[in-house]
């Protein structure tokens, strides 16, 4: 049987995440309050900032600025990143 969460995303109950996916508060915070739907959409945005900006996952400042960005994709009224001159794909 599936979890059922608030999504604070999609602010629906929707499906919900089946395991914690990040580490440490904002992890908990998500598993939580982010159905799988959200989710699938950070990852999306996730790709788009890693390549876009050209960052690495094993950096600390650049895994500081993606949690950063995914605490405002979930949970802020402030939208996260994008590159100035990013066109979002047809």
């Amino acid at each position: 049987m599936s979890r059922i969460v608030n999504c604070v995303k999609l602010g629906k109950e929707a499906e919900g995440l089946e395991r914690i996916t990040y580490p440490g508060d904002l992890g908990k915070r998500i598993f939580e309050h982010v159905s799988k739907e959200a989710w699938a959409g950070w990852v999306q945005h996730q790709t788009m900032l890693i390549n876009e900006y050209r960052l690495s996952p094993i950096d600390p400042e650049h895994r500081k600025f993606l949690e950063t960005e995914m605490d405002k994709f979930f949970f802020s009224d402030e939208a996260s990143a994008k590159p100035d001159d990013y066109v979002a794909p047809k």
